[in-house]
């Protein structure tokens, strides 16, 4: 839909972020000429002042939700109140506001994290709701799935085009390398770079590496969630991924032979794996508005190695805001 950007006023909440980056990048290469970004120090997207201002500022025909208050199983353990207040207010009353304001189109990008602790594998949307969510980002993931049910009831009652998405883990260039709160991936890459740069000979990793997560390039999370903005009138929840899972133990492996550690990797049990299995089920959106994910995991984590040691070990990465 070539013509659907330019000039249509977007508003990308989250675009300073790792992922809200990509989306602004895409939608700029898709035409876009009308981009606004509230940033946290200017809009606090938890209160009402701040989005009522928001919107006034950015005027929106189309929102996309991208904010949030996220970490790894470590940052969830510690921050799970939080984690569910932050982010379920913030959407909450930003869709609210949204719809009295008129706006036409308002894209939830939800989290993986909402499944099930248990669902079968692949996940299909439909068994969103067949389960309580693993224990370690519950909070978290319920907080984000009820902005599900509320886009799904304003659609119902008022006829608002709200959509949702469920992007798998996201990973690439750009990412947090916070070890405080960052997901696993950089997590990894940091570790073992730092070993091999200060002559360590182990890593510790926290579970037992049995667990398995699939991870989604946040270039190509970008793309999706773009033709879902262009194409996509609908109620049910659309899962963005790539259909590949691999074990936390052969992520560590593909990491270490990637940065040239060869150290010792130490388990420990005593930490939790968090969900035991996640692979999605991505036919729903090719069916709906073809998306099909195109970077392989290969190059992805090449790519995000190499920004790391050219630009991310000079950043100091803190945890992420709305």
């Amino acid at each position: 839909m070539p013509d659907f950007w330019p000039g249509r006023r977007v508003m990308v909440t989250g675009g300073g972020g790792f992922l809200g980056q990509a989306i602004v990048r895409r939608l700029q290469v898709g035409g876009a000429d009308s981009i606004f970004v509230p940033r946290s120090r200017d809009y606090d997207l938890r209160t009402k002042d701040g989005i009522d201002r928001a919107l006034a500022d950015g005027r929106p025909q189309l929102i996309i939700h991208a904010a949030a208050v996220v970490g790894g199983i470590g940052a969830n353990l510690e921050n799970p109140g939080r984690f569910f207040y932050e982010n379920a207010i913030m959407g909450i009353q930003l869709m609210e506001q949204a719809r009295v304001a008129g706006v036409e189109k308002f894209v939830t990008i939800g989290t993986v994290c909402a499944y099930p602790k248990f669902t079968p594998v692949p996940f299909k949307e439909d068994d969103l709701w067949n389960g309580y969510p693993e224990e370690t980002n519950a909070p978290y993931g319920l907080a984000k799935r009820m902005l599900l049910v509320q886009g799904q009831a304003y659609r119902q009652q008022y006829g608002f085009n709200a959509i949702y998405l469920l992007p798998v883990n996201l990973y690439g260039p750009g990412d947090n390398f916070d070890p405080r709160s960052s997901h696993v991936i950089p997590a990894l890459i940091k570790k073992c770079i730092d070993a091999v740069e200060t002559g360590v000979d182990h890593i510790d990793v926290w579970g037992t590496g049995s667990a398995s997560r699939e991870f989604l390039y946040v270039d190509d999370a970008a793309e999706g969630i773009a033709l879902a903005a262009e194409k996509y009138d609908g109620p049910e929840p659309v899962n963005l991924g790539t259909g590949r899972e691999i074990t936390i133990r052969e992520l560590v492996t593909s990491i270490a032979e990637a940065t040239s550690f060869t150290g010792r990797v130490r388990w420990d049990p005593t930490k939790p794996d968090g969900q035991p299995r996640r692979a999605l089920d991505t036919s729903r959106a090719w069916q709906a508005f073809g998306f099909d994910a195109r970077t392989s995991f290969e190059d992805g984590l090449r790519s995000t190695i190499e920004w790391y040691e050219a630009v991310g070990r000079n950043r100091v990465v803190g945890a992420r805001h709305p």
